[in-house]
């Protein structure tokens, strides 16, 4: 019985978004030209904390500096049984030799407050890039009109299109992918079973691979004599359809060829990574230095895809990443300080896992003079979550909220610095708006928040170097003229890089 696109995507693992290429994809010069005009020889890998990370326990106030915020945080967040507040100073645990308070960081500061700040005691390994240089904070990250609804707000985040200006489906960075790149393109790779909604749209393709070790075409294996006529059958199939006039059948035409193309490139990248870095691959999965998790999983497959593009492998050009870790809906059993809570295990997860990728790019690009070189400097991480969470903890955990930080990690980021306020979250405030904290572009407003859209923009313009004009029709203002309460004037200047 004939197999259908879907079901021939199921069985290779991967997916593609947008139609792509034909025969002579590996000869091809033309993607190395276009990745030279926008994002050059750089990556960029979008992590996606999904459930709704608390960022109230993930950047903590320390202290009050010139305002309330260490008072208001403890009144929000009990610390007796069933408590999650995250002490300031040794915590309970420091007589056993564990210490479950807050690690503070130099330079650390509310850039409203002055109040010291800290990172979540299981994300060490951040805050040793934060002193290094090589972090940014984005405090109270939204956008207008917050919805609370995980569905709703990860497309809202994914699109950069919070009211329905553009009233699209297609994802931010998609729309950059869909105008720079061809249908004969595969930019991009997501490390799941379907296309990134950030990276969604219909211009080229992106391709989604849980693991390249099991990532191929679908031959029979008890079959194996008939291999070659199947592969010139499907090839003939979407051939014919890449070649006639429907959009529709051109569509699925070149993603099928795409899709066989790929598939025949993309695995050997794996073989390549495990026979020649043996102690990083083995590295990911110890578990004595946050390993074996799934995140570390993921980043060493974005991994083995940098490696073998950075070495010129042919048919390999990917420079868009994403990969997400979930479990963040706490609304219970959160947990504290202790290393064996849950919101403490979620980011020594996150943050061992990209110190651990960060130190083998660093180990590729040693005493190398091919596109190895200075590796490190050439790729960013933006990590990001659809909301934060209630600023009053319910019984032992945390319910839907409103702002929280983002991150930008690498060496080329200009990093060791905090962008953007803390939210204000005295209850004064927070009970007018059902514990929430209130989304403001009042200029004059201490507690103005940061646009997320401002982010974008600014990785847009400056890391993918898209003219200012072009990030601006990509992420349109807010059509509603309330430069209070609505994104009014865009800043995509950000000093990120």
């Amino acid at each position: 019985m004939p197999i259908t696109r879907r079901q021939f995507l199921r069985r290779s693992s991967l997916a593609t978004a947008g139609g792509l290429i034909g025969p002579s994809i590996f000869g091809r010069s033309m993607l190395q030209n276009v990745m030279a005009e926008t994002i050059g020889d750089r990556y960029f890998v979008s992590l996606f904390l999904s459930g709704g990370n608390d960022g109230l326990n993930t950047v903590v106030p320390y202290n009050n500096g010139g305002g309330s915020l260490r008072t208001d945080y403890e009144l929000a967040r009990r610390s007796n049984s069933g408590g999650i507040q995250l002490a300031a100073g040794p915590g309970s645990g420091a007589d056993e030799g564990l210490d479950f308070g807050l690690p503070t960081v130099n330079a650390f500061l509310d850039p409203n407050t002055g109040a010291q700040l800290a990172l979540h005691p299981g994300m060490s390994a951040f805050k040793d890039m934060y002193d290094a240089g090589n972090l940014i904070v984005f405090q109270g990250c939204g956008y207008p009109e917050p919805n609370l609804s995980h569905d709703v707000s990860t497309n809202i985040w994914e699109t950069g299109d919070p009211i329905g200006t553009l009233n699209t489906s297609k994802g931010w960075a998609g729309r950059h992918l869909e105008a720079e790149y061809s249908p004969t393109d595969i930019p991009g790779v997501t490390i799941d079973n379907s296309v990134a909604g950030e990276y969604r749209q219909t211009g080229t393709s992106v391709l989604a691979i849980n693991r390249l070790s099991r990532f191929g075409f679908p031959f029979d294996g008890e079959y194996e004599d008939d291999d070659a006529a199947k592969l010139a059958a499907f090839d003939a199939i979407y051939g014919e359809s890449a070649s006639n006039g429907s959009g529709s059948a051109q569509f699925i035409g070149n993603s099928g060829i795409a899709t066989a193309l790929a598939a025949q490139s993309y695995p050997q990248l794996h073989t390549d990574y495990e026979a020649e870095r043996p102690l990083f691959d083995d590295m990911y999965d110890d578990e004595s230095i946050g390993g074996r998790t799934s995140t570390s999983r993921d980043l060493r497959e974005v991994a083995k895809i940098i490696y073998g593009s950075a070495q010129g492998v042919p048919g390999v050009n990917a420079r868009f990443f994403h990969l997400n870790n979930g479990g963040y809906d706490n609304h219970s059993d959160q947990g504290g300080g202790n290393p064996a809570d849950r919101h403490y295990r979620l980011h020594r997860e996150v943050s061992a896992a990209v110190k651990i990728f960060f130190d083998d790019l660093t180990d590729m690009a040693a005493g190398q003079t091919d596109g190895r070189q200075n590796l490190p400097d050439k790729v960013t991480i933006l990590i990001w979550s659809e909301f934060s969470r209630r600023i009053i903890q319910n019984d032992n955990g945390t319910d839907h909220g409103t702002q929280g930080p983002m991150f930008l990690i690498g060496n080329s980021v200009d990093g060791g610095k905090v962008i953007g306020n803390h939210p204000n979250i005295n209850s004064a405030v927070t009970d007018l708006y059902n514990g929430n904290t209130p989304y403001s572009q009042a200029a004059a407003d201490p507690y103005r928040s940061t646009d997320f859209r401002d982010v974008y923009g600014s990785i847009l313009k400056n890391w993918m170097n898209v003219p200012q004009g072009t990030v601006q029709a990509t992420l349109p203002l807010d059509p509603i003229p309330d430069p209070t309460n609505y994104w009014n004037v865009s800043d995509f200047d950000l000093p990120l890089f």
